[in-house]
């Protein structure tokens, strides 16, 4: 404060005498005169003037001192709501991590409230608020127990039925979890664009339909889909990173029917298929990369079922079918677009052909790559669409291995 206060002086005694050449050489630079020889009139303006300096250097040693105060002041206001974010968060994470489910339950509001009330330009407390989330599910979570014989002792009934209810109160916590996020994310709201590390997550139900993915960093890799149904319906991949890597899904339902790849890069890279629905039923494929890069289908049932493979990348390379059933009636695919090099059809039923369900056969260019890994594979486990196969027969290969006849020529 002490020196600011000369600087301001400084500064408009400065303007003055600028301000005072100036007029004096706008004047014609006329010459001095004697205090003797000065008029009252004179000297009373000089008097009002020297008066109108001082006020002005008061002024702004006022103007700093209001300036440091109002600084200090707003500086003490963010502390105070760090303080009371710190306070609140403390509190929070200590009910998600209670032993009675309804208190966690409690905490999981608490925590996403707390981030909803985070102060501006601290987007990195959000981002603390969806890792704390992000952990919980990612702690060990017990399954369900197996069914007891009808003949078991009733103590023994008495105890699975506790199990039971025990069981399903965590699973409410984890349901709530998932479901908060994708409201977030429903929205436009700042958990947008955020980090969300599910890795190693076991997912017996949830609600992430509409979720937008625009950002940062979401892993799934790991995961395990055994049960229930989680939901990315109609959701958006529009930027960032989506790993499902080594994601494993082997029951229930996880569908991403009507989604939207349109930017971004989406991983399902190393996953397993190995039961269970997973619709991607009339998804849009426009942007980005969707990679099922050695992917493994060994099991329940994949739905292709009129997706738009319009745009974008999809990468089947290396990805074995083995015994799952895998459905692409319907599917539309434009040139270059969708590529199955190297992959191996061993088992199961891959078709692209009508199967009576009252769609179209899958039309466009046939992917790259999927008649050679067709003639390599094992016969009756893919079936084309009649229009690739009549032009496989005949021996015009182009549409099928995704070139242009020109192309082919050459």
């Amino acid at each position: 404060m002490g020196a600011l206060i000369p600087m301001a002086w400084a500064v408009v005694i400065s303007v003055v005498t600028a301000l005072a050449a100036g007029a004096w050489w706008l004047m014609g630079a006329p010459t001095l005169v004697r205090p003797n020889q000065l008029t009252p009139g004179t000297l009373d303006a000089i008097a009002t003037r020297s008066f109108a300096v001082v006020a002005g250097l008061g002024a702004a040693a006022l103007l700093v001192i209001s300036y440091r105060r109002q600084h200090a002041t707003e500086a003490e206001g963010e502390r105070e709501n760090t303080k009371l974010f710190t306070e609140r968060f403390t509190v929070a994470t200590a009910q998600l991590g209670d032993a009675e489910p309804a208190i966690r339950l409690a905490g999981v509001h608490a925590l996403a409230n707390l981030a909803d009330d985070a102060p501006e330009g601290k987007d990195e407390l959000v981002q603390m608020v969806v890792d704390v989330l992000c952990a919980y599910l990612r702690m060990p979570y017990e399954p369900l127990p197996k069914p007891l014989p009808d003949d078991a002792d009733p103590e023994l009934a008495e105890t699975r039925r506790k199990r039971e209810l025990w069981f399903a109160s965590l699973r409410e916590v984890r349901h709530t979890v998932i479901r908060i996020i994708g409201n977030h994310l429903r929205t436009d709201t700042r958990w947008r664009g955020k980090d969300y590390d599910f890795t190693g997550v076991s997912f017996d139900g949830g609600e992430l339909k509409g979720a937008r993915f625009s950002g940062g960093r979401v892993s799934f890799e790991g995961a395990q889909f055994a049960g229930g149904q989680v939901s990315f319906e109609g959701a958006s991949f529009s930027g960032g990173r989506v790993s499902f890597e080594g994601a494993q899904f082997t029951g229930g339902q996880v569908t991403f029917s009507d989604a939207e790849f349109c930017g971004g890069r989406v991983y399902f890279t190393s996953a397993e298929f190995g039961g269970g629905d997973v619709p991607f039923a009339s998804a849009r494929v426009t942007g980005g990369l969707l990679d099922f890069t050695d992917a493994r289908f060994t099991d329940g049932q994949v739905y292709f079922i009129g997706t738009d493979f319009s745009g974008g990348r999809v990468d089947f390379d290396g990805t074995r079918f083995t015994g799952s059933e895998v459905y692409f009636v319907g599917a539309e695919f434009a040139d270059n677009t969708v590529s199955f090099h190297s992959t191996r059809f061993s088992g199961g039923n891959v078709t692209f052909a009508d199967l009576a369900s009252g769609m179209h056969d899958a039309s466009g260019m046939c992917p790259e790559g999927l008649f050679e890994a067709v003639e390599r594979g094992e016969p009756g486990v893919v079936e084309l669409s009649p229009l690739w196969a009549s032009a496989a027969d005949s021996g015009d290969c182009s549409p099928c291995l995704g070139t242009s006849v020109e192309d082919s020529e050459s």
